[in-house]
């Protein structure tokens, strides 16, 4: 007897472009300026262009397995440099424009890569992290006909790339490095195969869950975790695609979701606080606006309900991680158990384990906190350049949170391990007191550190951005009574006018250490 068989069909992302081209051809994607300027293209054109940029990249030696890297914004042509890398073979590096020439030529002399591709008011900065790297040939520029002197532009009428896809569906597609929040940035490489199942999952209704009817707001960086996934999502179901561009003030996003009858947006809180802020001042609506997905930081619940209530929209909590390529899990759309602190449940693909600080798996998996692991196809193995796993032997990746699941499987992130404070020997979760002083509505935003004291080691240190100047360290504090132990309650309150962030926009908690964590 001989078994009947399928197809064998590659997993590889330029199959969402080119199906985006033959099914939704006139469905766009929009990029907007800070000046108002709109630019706007069919998935039939984008894929011709994605081609040009193929076969530009081939012209110039580029070939299968080739790392070329982008510093660019949330734009067209970085759209069409991701297609042209990724559907030749090719292993798109995305540089963080909002890093330092250092830290970035540092990230391009381990990934070797070949050529950069840059967005023209960028130039300067790449010319300067490129500097004494042997390897990079030359700088590209995207959005624009013209060059440069001294760079190169990346040609759209090229001729047209060989065959997409004519590779593994486990090759390499990006790279890209975290964060480095909590030590030395670390490269992730992500295949075609880990970014498929990740669209897959992303459509899902409990997820995500775009349509063709939908217009997706990107407002979380093309550089930062491969946007979330959005620039492959919105393309697989045909859905309209808008891009902010290097600014993601209020006022630009406002009038971006206006023109373009935006439906879904994502993006870290403190984008949608700009938001809210924008709208309190100048007055307008925002309403096609239906939801935000939100994730990259925690978020507060006053400004949760701060935003629904002005927006008029739902707020969708989500947790993941560069090294998940990077959604984990995320709040069910329209659950009325939804809250800020649940980041929501998994979805096929992925899975959740809790265990004590040795990796061992708690007998109860249910309302108990404890370190979290994951595992899956989405999932990191082993870190760019490094010879041993980062996953135990059951291939489990320790993500460094600490965290819990409760009866109904919702995840809870509670704090991060390497945050914790030791003080007289005792640890304390700077995530709980975080969240209690996050609940005022006069608070914007909150963070508590350690501070180095001589007698107990560290005591923790309340810093508040608030939106309410009136309020007292009394009242900032007073949450914390009878909700934590009193020899949690910090031992002293630093007001700022703004809150430092990170380059992905969470709170800046080592540069919040470097200024307050000293005695």
């Amino acid at each position: 007897m001989i078994d009947g068989s399928m197809q064998s069909y590659g997993l590889t992302l330029d199959k969402f472009l080119s199906h985006a081209a033959k099914w939704h051809p006139d469905a766009e994607v929009v990029s907007g300026a800070a000046d108002g300027s709109i630019q706007r293209i069919s998935y039939a054109a984008l894929e011709r262009r994605a081609r040009g940029v193929s076969g530009a990249l081939a012209a110039l030696g580029i070939g299968p397995g080739d790392r070329v890297a982008t510093l660019a914004w949330n734009t067209q042509g970085h759209v069409e440099a991701w297609y042209g890398i990724m559907g030749m073979g090719a292993v798109c590096h995305t540089l963080n424009p909002r890093l330092t020439a250092a830290q970035l030529g540092s990230m391009l002399a381990q990934s070797e890569a070949r050529l950069l591709l840059a967005s023209p008011d960028l130039l300067p900065l790449a010319r300067a992290a490129s500097a004494n790297l042997p390897a990079l040939r030359r700088i590209l520029l995207l959005d624009t006909p013209d060059g440069e002197e001294g760079a190169d532009p990346l040609a759209a009428a090229a001729p047209q790339g060989g065959a997409w896809g004519d590779f593994d569906e486990t090759a390499p597609s990006g790279l890209c490095f975290t964060s480095g929040s909590t030590g030395a940035p670390k490269g992730v490489s992500y295949t075609h195969r880990g970014c498929y199942l990740h669209t897959m999952r992303q459509l899902q209704a409990d997820v995500l869950g775009p349509t063709a009817r939908d217009a997706i707001l990107a407002v979380v960086p093309m550089f930062h975790a491969n946007a979330w996934g959005l620039p492959f999502a919105a393309p697989a179901v045909g859905a309209k695609l808008v891009l902010p561009g290097r600014h993601s003030d209020g006022a630009h996003l406002a009038r971006l979701i206006r023109s373009e009858g935006v439906t879904a947006a994502a993006g870290v809180p403190t984008v949608w606080l700009g938001l809210v802020e924008h709208l309190e001042v100048e007055g307008g609506e925002v309403p096609t606006l239906k939801r935000i997905l939100v994730g990259g930081a925690s978020m507060p619940p006053a400004l949760m309900e701060r935003i629904e209530t002005r927006l008029g929209v739902e707020v969708q909590t989500s947790w993941g991680m560069t090294e998940l390529s990077p959604l984990g899990t995320a709040a069910v759309p329209g659950d009325p158990a939804r809250r800020a602190s649940l980041s929501g449940k998994p979805a096929i693909g992925i899975d959740l384990l809790i265990t004590d600080a040795e990796g061992r798996p708690l007998p109860d998996q249910r309302d108990a906190e404890g370190h979290l692991r994951v595992r899956g196809g989405t999932v990191v193995e082993r870190y760019f350049g490094q010879g041993e796993p980062a996953t135990d032997a059951d291939g489990w990746f320790d993500t460094g949170d600490l965290a819990r699941i409760d009866a109904d499987g919702n995840l809870t992130i509670t704090g991060r391990a390497k945050d914790l404070i030791k003080s007289g020997g005792e640890w304390i979760n700077p995530a709980e007191i975080e969240a209690l002083v996050g609940a005022l509505p006069q608070v914007s935003l909150a963070a508590v550190i350690g501070r180095a004291d001589a007698k107990w080691g560290e005591r923790p240190v309340l810093l508040v951005e608030a939106c309410d100047p009136s309020v007292s360290d009394a009242d900032l504090l007073e949450p914390l009574a009878g909700r934590v132990a009193p020899w949690w309650i910090p031992d002293a309150v630093i007001r700022l006018d703004a809150m430092p962030l990170a380059p992905t926009g969470k709170i800046d908690k080592m540069q919040l250490r470097a200024e307050y964590g000293e005695v």
